[in-house]
């Protein structure tokens, strides 16, 4: 890993840690910056919000790239909805734990709601490029992928809140819904 990645994931790292911490809304830039050994400017280069710091989504390359495998013929909100099942299938027990902790944060943060609408957007534009490229109309493709990504957010906030699901029947149980199964 260069430079740039080893900073990114150092303040990646005590940003999580701090939230886990501390709360989100209790812990501010220049604690997460200092924590990491870098000054507060550094951090802006790598992440030009504190709540990007959180939602940045690194899943966002890997569900496109499944969705655009999926055959022509499929329906868009079935793509998406398979596309995302098999890119999640694929986590390590360590991402699920991680993925879990994160998430528990943006549900505990009163300050974030917006930000995770902002946050879903972007993953709304991978996933509805990934249904063009397979050749969904834009419409089509932004109302599947807008549709799956919300159901798929308040599946995942909900679990994240509970110890009493796995992540696999979570997201099972809301890619079925959504994919129409």
């Amino acid at each position: 890993m260069d430079r740039w990645g080893r900073t990114h994931e150092a303040l990646r790292h005590a940003g999580w840690t701090l939230f886990a911490e501390r709360g989100y809304d209790a812990t501010s830039t220049a604690e997460i910056a200092e924590r990491a050994g870098v000054s507060e400017m550094t951090l802006f280069r790598h992440f030009p919000t504190k709540e990007r710091v959180l939602l940045a989504d690194q899943f966002d390359p890997s569900m496109a790239a499944a969705v655009r495998a999926r055959p022509a013929d499929e329906h868009a909100m079935r793509a998406v909805a398979e596309g995302i099942r098999q890119s999640w299938s694929q986590m390590s027990a360590e991402d699920v734990e991680s993925t879990r902790d994160r998430l528990r944060i943006i549900a505990e943060a009163r300050t974030l709601r917006g930000g995770i609408e902002r946050n879903n957007e972007e993953t709304v534009a991978a996933l509805e490029r990934a249904l063009v490229a397979r050749g969904a109309g834009h419409p089509q493709a932004r109302v599947a992928a807008t549709a799956v990504v919300a159901g798929l957010s308040t599946a995942l906030l909900d679990w994240a809140r509970s110890d009493e699901t796995t992540l696999h029947a979570a997201l099972q149980s809301a890619l079925d819904t959504l994919g129409g199964v």
